[in-house]
């Protein structure tokens, strides 16, 4: 996949805030101090994209960015750590939850881990609350250029072992290192591959499938996002 153009959307603080759901959305979510800001700058080909900051926990709010005017990437905010009270704590974990329980355009989730560490009890939980709620994502082991090869599969045999239980088949495993550049091709080639699904599915445009029932120009109501949401068809996921 070519990048030709990444441009920042808007920061949301809950999902009734985030953009329309036109396009699909990728999001990028791990622990904080995952390396994520820096893979997605990677990913989009812009240093800057992301801010990459030295604070655990530096993204409290839901970042979206349009990408080739026809995705989207997510940066969501990190869990297990939050600078600030706990009540603002909360407030953004509890968007992060929202957001992935119903955003009804969001096509994968990338899971970051770091590839240095053995598993994570906060991570192996992420990834059951990921399953539990059928949510879609991928597994993306991160920094592997902080280890050794050896130490890298290693924790990644142990983290897979914790979770081979819960599925048939285990979910898609990537390696990266945003230092070494190295996983880009990979990690594009699912959004791609996702997307040419997506356009092959998708069918027919049907202009009235996204118009809620009940609106302002026939009640005389305001119909908030999340009821307007409620009213709209999924669209298609080819997981």
């Amino acid at each position: 996949m070519n990048i030709s153009s990444a441009i920042f959307d808007c920061s949301a603080p809950d999902l009734d805030s985030c953009p329309d759901e036109s396009l699909p959305e990728f999001a990028f979510v791990g622990r904080s101090n995952v390396g994520k800001s820096s893979l997605l700058n990677l990913l989009s080909g812009k240093l800057d994209l992301a801010r990459v900051s030295p604070t655990p926990g530096f993204t409290k709010l839901i970042n979206i960015f349009t990408v080739n005017r026809t995705w989207r990437l997510v940066d969501l905010p990190g869990y297990g750590f939050a600078a600030g009270a706990r009540k603002a704590k909360f407030k953004f974990n509890h968007a992060v939850d929202d957001y992935l329980q119903h955003r009804t355009n969001l096509s994968c989730v990338f899971a970051l881990l770091d590839s240095g560490l053995s598993p994570q009890e906060i991570d192996v939980k992420f990834v059951a609350w990921l399953t539990r709620n059928s949510v879609p994502f991928v597994l993306v082991f991160t920094k592997t250029d902080k280890a050794t090869p050896a130490t890298v599969q290693a924790n990644i045999a142990a983290f897979t072992a914790r979770i081979s239980g819960w599925f048939e088949k285990l979910p898609v495993i990537f390696t990266c290192s945003a230092m070494a550049k190295q996983g880009r091709e990979e990690l594009l080639g699912v959004i791609d591959e996702t997307m040419t699904a997506i356009q092959a599915e998708s069918g027919p445009a049907q202009p009235d499938a996204l118009t809620p029932p009940e609106d302002l120009a026939t009640t005389g109501q305001q119909v908030s996002p999340r009821m307007a949401r409620k009213n709209r068809p999924d669209l298609v996921r080819p997981w």
